[in-house]
């Protein structure tokens, strides 16, 4: 790492630091950064953290990536995690329910019937796929992933950029699925979404210098799993390689060494370039299949 282009810390101004404490947003080296639960604090502000006083509102906490230290750090992976559950049992109670909503899915015309799916303008599909399991093992397998995940992930970004994260990942998963795969295929499921929290906190232990080896042990089983066949079920690489890229662009972007308003700037900058090229993706795609037709 080239150290001579990173800001200086505020104690050390001839150390370069891609940390900041998470609390006044001040660059610190290894010297001077103590370990948070959260990423890590400066001196000054563990001090005052352990008095009586009351920090200004402006320096708030907050997380590795700018957001607010919310009160229940996990709040939107339950709520993801709770959503997915009650869409699987409402899909046992009604199987026809995950039709119009698994991804690509009935593309055919049956019968002379109205021909289905994304290229037909049924877009919804791109992202309520990633809501939908059918098996057990599926939805236990991907709902674990995502707390332990997920978990710590939503508490390094904060509410918000760890939705978004989510989203997108999972967006993109699908994108490249319908990118490569026959208009027939069905396919659903949270892989998507899983694997770009999984190249999100590839990025996030990068950014907080984590010991990087288990971390990519993790990420090379996982992606090994990922060409294994599991019985009749074939595991969707599409979705999983895509997630595992749109999350790993976003928390760039969210993990760049920043501050202030140029922070939020490029984070949301970022996302908004990964939503076009997703969008790129599909409209070349429907295009394609279009003049197929």
């Amino acid at each position: 790492m080239d150290t001579d282009r990173l800001p200086g810390c505020y104690r050390h101004p001839d150390r370069g630091t891609g940390i900041r404490c998470t609390r006044c947003e001040r660059p610190i080296c290894p010297e001077c950064m103590i370990s948070a639960s959260v990423g890590f604090q400066c001196p000054e502000c563990v001090r005052e953290g352990s008095g009586t006083g009351h920090r200004p509102t402006a320096n708030a906490p907050r997380t590795v990536a700018g957001g607010v230290v919310a009160a229940d750090p996990h709040l939107v992976a339950k709520i993801l995690i709770g959503v997915n559950v009650a869409v699987f049992f409402a899909t046992l109670l009604a199987p026809a329910i995950a039709v119009p909503l698994e991804l690509l899915g009935s593309y055919v015309d049956y019968w002379g019937g109205p021909l289905h799916g994304v290229a037909n303008g049924e877009y919804h599909r791109l992202l309520t796929s990633v809501f939908l399991h059918t098996e057990w093992w599926h939805i236990i397998g991907n709902m674990l992933a995502l707390w332990v995940i997920g978990g710590p992930l939503e508490a390094a970004l904060g509410r918000a950029r760890y939705l978004t994260l989510y989203l997108l990942s999972g967006l993109g998963g699908s994108a490249l699925v319908y990118l490569l795969t026959t208009p027939s295929t069905p396919t659903l499921g949270a892989s998507g979404a899983i694997f770009g929290l999984l190249g999100a906190t590839v990025v996030l232990a990068r950014r907080l210098r984590y010991e990087m080896r288990p971390i990519l042990i993790m990420v090379g089983l996982m992606l090994l799993l990922t060409f294994v066949r599991i019985g009749s079920v074939e595991v969707s690489w599409q979705a999983h390689i895509g997630g595992l890229v749109t999350g790993a662009l976003v928390a760039l972007g969210m993990l760049l060494p920043t501050a202030g308003r140029k922070r939020a700037l490029i984070q949301w900058g970022t996302c908004a370039a990964v939503f076009l090229l997703v969008i790129g993706l599909i409209v070349v795609r429907t295009a394609e299949l279009t003049a197929l037709t």
